[in-house]
């Protein structure tokens, strides 16, 4: 897969998390932190489709990485719910 495929399924990806994320209350992580990491994991994809749209993947790959890590460090804490799109065949 070339590095311009990998970074559109990466956003596309993203996107559809950003678009299904449920915030779980937690005693301890304030909300407002919750919602200022998705806020940054948006920002980073952003990014990515800013890099994408100027030919620069790997610079968009890395951008689209943090967010993707973003999102799965607040899944991990538990304070956010969703699934990420299953892979194609």
């Amino acid at each position: 897969m070339r590095l311009q495929e990998l970074l559109d399924e990466y956003i596309k990806n993203t996107e559809a998390v950003l678009a299904e994320i449920e915030i779980i209350q937690s005693a301890g992580i304030d909300n407002k932190k919750v919602n200022s990491v998705i806020e940054t994991a948006k920002s980073y994809l952003k990014d990515a489709k800013y890099y994408r749209n100027r030919k620069r993947f790997k610079t968009g790959l890395a951008s689209i990485a943090y967010s993707e890590g973003l999102l799965d460090a607040l899944k991990l804490l538990e304070v956010a719910e969703f699934s990420w799109p299953k892979k194609k065949q």
